[in-house]
């Protein structure tokens, strides 16, 4: 008959397997989501017009969606418009990165290298830590309702060095969303693997943007 010392090691081992399935369930996903962004933006490289607004719109709708049917148990969907997700976005900066790509070139693999180094980083101490940060979900909201505030003053009013204060606020903000995401993967289960996988996406895009804007000089 098993000890509860062995029913203890072998619950721990349960545990530890099952963390580590939706870490790589999630982490697949989003890998597959970020491949979709970048044929999304082969796709769009050449689009013109107010075209991007709409596919903004389609992947706000798709980011909706996928939570809509992750919480009703429909995953096939959720994982699909996860994706769409990952498409749409990519139609819609796909123009900006075709000008990147013929004037700055190495600015886009500069802000790929910085992203990869900035989540990684920030990814692996929310991950890494013990503390339970859902406290932070409702300051995160503020705080990005007053960047978006902010980028749309910025639009109407001069403000000295208003490119760079709103790229290090993005950075600083979606930093701590990269913290916090990776936190709730730490105790997620497989059924919200789908929004979570979203998530992360989500703060790499941004980020990714953000630093392409602070090393591009604004071109974004």
């Amino acid at each position: 008959m098993p000890t509860y010392d062995q029913l203890a090691l072998g619950g721990a081992a349960v545990t530890r397997d099952r963390t580590r399935a939706v870490f790589g369930q999630v982490m697949g996903l989003v890998a597959l989501t970020v491949g979709c962004t970048a044929l999304g933006a082969y796709i769009a490289r050449n689009l013109t017009g107010g075209t991007g607004l709409l596919l903004f719109i389609a992947a706000l709708a798709c980011v909706f969606g996928l939570n809509f049917a992750s919480a009703r148990g429909h995953e096939q969907l959720a994982i699909g418009l996860l994706f769409g997700v990952g498409l749409f976005l990519g139609m819609a900066v796909g123009p900006v990165l075709a000008v990147y790509a013929k004037a700055q070139p190495a600015v886009l693999w500069q802000a790929a290298g910085a992203t990869g180094a900035f989540v990684g980083a920030l990814g692996a101490y929310g991950y890494a830590t013990r503390r339970d940060l859902s406290s932070w979900a409702r300051t995160l909201f503020w705080a990005l309702l007053a960047l978006i505030a902010f980028g749309i003053v910025g639009l109407f009013v001069a403000i000295p060095h208003g490119n760079v204060i709103y790229a290090l606020a993005g950075l600083a903000i979606f930093g701590a969303f990269t913290i916090f995401d990776f936190n709730r993967l730490r105790r997620a289960s497989m059924a919200s693997a789908v929004p979570i996988a979203a998530g992360i996406f989500l703060d790499i895009f941004n980020v990714f943007l953000f630093m392409l804007r602070l090393l591009g000089g604004g071109r974004s």
